[in-house]
């Protein structure tokens, strides 16, 4: 080794004396000496090494062209670079990152925090943005965030030229169309570009992650369009061929829920849509598919129609579940009582719930004996537990009868305690009709009081003339049907018999006094006492041939009448003015007819209102 020592000294020295060679030489010239020295020497010796040669070595090395050699390399970062670095710890100002610069540079903590937790640890490797090379103490600051925006944007850019697609969130509902986050940036998918088919419920896809192609994009603008329905249509290429091979009606096919509408759902076959209608999807009442259904919901369904050259696919989800209205009547039979929710409130009646899929209807008139119930929801409301009776059952129609008022006492059952035929009562006129009016004595109790039975004396046309709605009276009960829930009323029994008082007192041929009521053409109708009525016939009136009535007498005009006739079986009473003073014989009342002498007509022919007799005077 000594005979070799010089050799190195000189050239090491000549390579120190080289004026414009590189800092790396003399390693080179000292590396190529010590492989010549290991190539001489025999492979069976070994060599230690010299103190003097580790010196010499160790001082060839210019420590400050090293230096200025880093220094040059970190100036060469810029402000807005993204750069990698390592998480070295966390400082009361925030994350420190070693990012390769002269020190270590400090991220806000809440970029990476989710949820109040910090999400990374010493020793990770992150990508962020240089902010600010130079602060007042000294220590650069970069941002996480827009390291990741940066990316984002740069990843937004490939995708656009490649036409691949990306994923964001959907975060909002705006004019048009949604709102998407692509890591934080905002993106936004027009309405029309949200599925192949019409979406009408775009909330529906709120919050969901979807996957879509960049259609436009002006990254100074901050500017970025997507569609959905290209990505949608890429995927159904190739499939939807494949799958209207396999369709068939009421084959069970499985599929994802693409959207969801007020009327339905449509289900995601393998790129053939099929339509699940919401009337197809329980055998319950369901108001909106959103409350069993979820968009992206992988579900099985039953194919029901299937229209190939269209391409529509009707679906059924119920079809796959038991029908409950094949046993209703084994679960339901009539008389049964169960209690049920009342699901809805129409106008003649509530539908109430009995199991999942079973509804039956109380008819208005079925809630309740006692009230009158102009509206069902004046008795329940929907979401009411009610207990009913099953009144019939109809599993083909699908429909079920049930009253609410079976289940309450019935107050006509009991109506011959409180009441016999002869009892006077108090009640309230509820109803006017043309042949009577109903009074109501209790609650559900009505009775009848027929347009005969209100006057003894009184010709009434109509109960309106005496009577007013809600005006309260007084009746005599004259007849109770308890099976048919009928009861009859009558006012005019409240008085005595006026009819059968005169004609105990009075006989044909008596003269009586009265008061012209009221005109017709063949006649007029006198007021007598005990608010009787007789029939004066126009050819009584007077001696002479009268045309009208009221060419001889005149309305309220008093004055004396005979009494010609008395009909017990009509109630009507003969009346002759011309007679009066006059002894001509009277004809017994059985054995009247139309040919009397005198001119005098049949009561029952003349009272009449439809019936006009022919004048019977000297001709």
């Amino acid at each position: 080794m000594s005979s070799e020592q010089p050799k190195l000294n000189n050239s090491e020295a000549n390579n120190n004396s080289t004026s414009g060679q590189s800092e790396t030489a003399p390693q080179q010239n000292v590396m190529a000496s010590q492989s010549a020295q290991a190539a001489a020497a025999p492979t069976t010796q070994t060599t230690e090494p010299d103190e003097s040669d580790e010196s010499r070595s160790s001082g060839d090395v210019d420590f400050g062209q090293l230096l200025d050699q880093f220094e040059q390399e970190q100036a060469t970062l810029e402000e807005g670079e993204v750069v990698r670095g390592t998480v070295v710890g966390l400082s009361e100002r925030g994350v420190v990152i070693d990012f390769g610069y002269k020190s270590e540079g400090i991220v806000n903590p809440a970029e990476f925090t989710e949820n109040g937790q910090l999400t990374v640890k010493a020793g990770d490797e992150v990508e962020v943005l240089v902010k600010s090379m130079e602060t007042a103490d000294g220590l650069p600051v970069l941002s996480r965030a827009d390291a990741v925006r940066m990316k984002a944007w740069d990843d937004l850019e490939k995708a656009y030229r490649d036409g691949t697609s990306v994923k964001g969130r959907v975060i909002d509902r705006i004019k048009g169309g949604l709102r998407v986050d692509i890591d934080g940036i905002a993106a936004f998918l027009p309405g029309s570009q949200v599925d192949v088919r019409p979406v009408r419920n775009l909330d529906s896809l709120r919050n969901q992650i979807i996957e879509a192609k960049v259609i436009k994009l002006n990254r100074k603008r901050s500017n970025v369009v997507l569609s959905r329905k290209a990505v949608i249509e890429q995927e159904n290429t190739g499939r939807k061929d494949q799958t209207l091979q396999q369709i068939e009606e009421d084959i069970v096919v499985e599929g994802q829920i693409k959207n969801l509408t007020d009327y339905g759902a449509f289900v995601d076959l393998g790129g053939v849509d099929g339509l699940l209608h919401v009337t197809d999807m329980s055998w319950g009442r369901l108001q909106n598919p959103n409350e069993l259904f979820r968009v992206g919901d992988t579900i099985q369904v039953k194919v029901l129609k299937f229209d190939r050259d269209r391409e529509r696919v009707s679906l059924g989800y119920k079809q796959l579940l038991p029908d409950p209205w094949s046993s209703v009547e084994e679960r339901f039979p009539v008389g049964t009582r169960v209690s049920g929710k009342v699901a809805s409130v129409a106008d003649y009646g509530a539908f109430v719930e009995l199991e999942s899929g079973v509804e039956g209807l109380v008819h208005v008139s079925e809630m309740s004996w006692s009230k009158r119930v102009k509206h069902p929801s004046k008795v329940v409301n929907p979401g009411d537990l009610v207990e009913v009776e099953v009144l019939s059952v109809d599993p083909r129609a699908r429909r079920i009868s049930l009253g609410m008022k079976q289940v309450q006492e019935n107050p006509w059952q009991t109506l011959h305690e409180r009441y016999q035929v002869g009892t006077r009562v108090h009640g309230r006129v509820r109803n006017l009709t043309d042949f009577g009016a109903f009074i109501e004595i209790e609650d559900g109790v009505d009775g009848l009081v027929h347009v005969s039975d209100i006057s003894w004396s009184r010709r009434i046309k109509h109960p309106s003339e005496v009577l007013k709605k809600g005006q309260e009276i007084d009746a005599v009960i004259t007849s109770i049907d308890t099976e048919n829930r009928r009861l009859s009323l009558s006012i005019k029994d409240l008085e005595p018999n006026a009819w059968e008082k005169f004609t105990t007192e009075h006989k044909p041929g008596d003269v009586v006094h009265g008061k012209v009521a009221r005109f017709a053409n063949f006649g007029a109708f006198i007021e007598l006492d005990d608010n009787l009525e007789g029939l004066c016939h126009i050819s009584e009136l007077s001696e002479e041939r009268v045309a009208k009535p009221e060419d001889v007498v005149q309305l309220g005009q008093e004055m004396d009448f005979k009494i010609l006739r008395i009909d017990p079986e009509t109630k009507k009473i003969g009346l002759s003015a011309r007679a009066v003073g006059k002894d001509e014989p009277i004809i017994d009342t059985k054995i009247y007819s139309s040919e009397a002498g005198g001119g005098m007509a049949s009561l029952g022919e003349l009272a009449d209102f439809g019936l006009n007799k022919s004048d019977t005077s000297d001709e």
